[in-house]
C-alpha cells in the first residue's frame, strides 16, 4: 500500500522504520514543523524529518494539518492510508476523509484508559501493574475509534515512563505493521471501545513533575518515575530548582518530617509522609547530574530542607 506516515517524536521511529522496511511503500512523512530547540535555541528538525531526509523520503511540514496546500498535497499522493504515532497536532476530518482507509494512530494504552497526550506517565504515576499499546482508527473524537489490534506490558516497580515507552514503541511498531498489512488486505474490522473504563491522560506540566514531600513514599516514588526523563522531577532547594532521579523507598531509614533531608557518607534520605526516600541522582541548576551523597557533602546547610 501507498503510506503517508506521521509522527514527530524518536518514539515514532520504530514504526516509521518497520512500515520502510515492508513491502508496503512509504511515499511521504508528515511531522511538526522545525522548532527552535535547547540552550542555544537552534533551529533543528524533528526526529521523524531527519530521518525521512536520510532515506530520502518528502516531509511534509505543515503548521497546521488543515491548510489548503496541504490538504491538496495528500490527495496528490494518492495514499491508501496515514498511520500515526505522536504526531502532534488536532487531524481536522477534511485530512482523515483523504486517504482509502483514513487515518490509524497508534496509542500507548489500553484504550479505552488513559486517552491523551500523556498515557504512559500517567499509567506510571497512578500504579497500573499492566499497560499496553492500541492501534485504533482515527476519527473526530479523542481517541475514540474502533481498535485493530493491541498489546499488553506490565509495568515494573523501577520502570520510567522512558523506559516504558521505549518498550511500548518497539512492540507498537510490530503491532502497526500487522494491522496495516492487514487492512491492505481487507482482513481486519476495528472493535469498538467499551463505554465503560474511560480515563483520560492530559499532557504533564513542569508543575505535576515537581515532588510532593508531604506524599506517602509510594507515591513521591511513582511521580518522580512518571516524569522521568521529561519534564523531569524537581524539588526547590535554597531557592533554586534540584532535578532528582529515580528514589527508593527505605522503610529502614531516618525518621523525617516530609521534606527534611538527613545526610550521610554515602546516602541522602529525604522524609515524606511515610517512610523516607533515598535519592539517587540528582542535578543543581546550570551542572550536569551527580550522585546524591557527592551533592550532599558539598552542602554547608545544617539542617537541610526541600521545599
Amino acid at each position: 500500500m501507498r503510506i503517508v506516515f506521521a509522527g514527530t517524536p524518536e518514539v515514532a521511529l520504530p514504526t516509521l522504520a518497520a512500515l520502510h522496511g515492508s513491502d508496503h511503500e512509504v511515499v511521504a512523512v508528515l511531522t511538526r514543523p522545525d522548532a527552535r530547540t535547547g540552550r542555544g535555541r537552534k533551529v533543528s528538525r524533528s526526529p521523524v524529518a531527519a530521518w525521512a531526509d536520510e532515506h530520502g523520503i518528502e516531509v511534509l511540514t505543515p503548521a497546521k494539518p488543515r491548510e489548503p496546500e496541504f490538504l491538496q498535497r495528500l490527495r496528490d499522493l494518492d495514499a491508501d492510508l496515514v498511520p500515526v504515532v505522536a504526531y502532534g497536532a488536532l487531524v481536522p476530518p477534511a485530512a482523515l476523509a483523504i486517504p482509502r482507509l483514513g487515518w490509524i494512530n497508534l496509542h500507548f494504552s489500553l484504550l479505552p484508559a488513559w486517552r491523551g497526550a500523556a498515557p504512559v506517565q500517567h499509567a506510571v504515576l497512578n500504579g497500573d501493574e499492566m499497560t499496553g499499546a492500541c492501534v485504533f482508527q482515527l476519527e473526530a473524537g479523542l481517541d475514540t475509534g474502533p481498535v485493530y489490534g493491541r498489546l499488553t506490558e506490565p509495568v515494573g516497580p523501577a520502570d520510567t515512563s522512558g523506559a516504558l515507552l521505549d518498550r511500548l514503541a518497539d512492540a507498537g511498531a510490530r503491532l502497526t505493521l500487522d494491522v496495516v498489512t492487514a487492512l491492505g488486505l481487507g482482513a481486519l474490522v476495528g472493535e469498538p471501545q467499551p463505554e465503560d473504563g474511560v480515563s483520560y491522560a492530559p499532557k504533564i506540566t513542569v508543575e505535576d513533575a515537581r515532588v510532593r514531600w508531604g506524599d506517602p513514599a509510594f507515591a513521591v516514588d511513582r511521580r518522580v518515575r512518571a516524569v522521568t526523563p521529561a519534564p523531569g522531577a524537581w524539588t526547590e532547594f535554597d531557592g533554586q530548582r534540584l532535578r532528582l532521579g529515580p528514589v527508593t523507598a527505605d522503610p529502614d531509614g531516618p525518621d523525617l518530617a516530609p521534606g527534611e533531608i538527613a545526610l550521610a557518607k554515602k546516602t541522602v534520605h529525604v522524609g515524606t509522609a511515610t517512610e523516607p526516600v533515598l535519592l539517587g541522582q540528582v542535578q543543581p541548576a546550570g551542572k550536569k547530574p551527580m550522585d546524591a551523597a557527592a551533592w550532599g557533602r558539598g552542602l554547608q546547610t545544617e539542617k537541610p530542607v526541600f521545599a
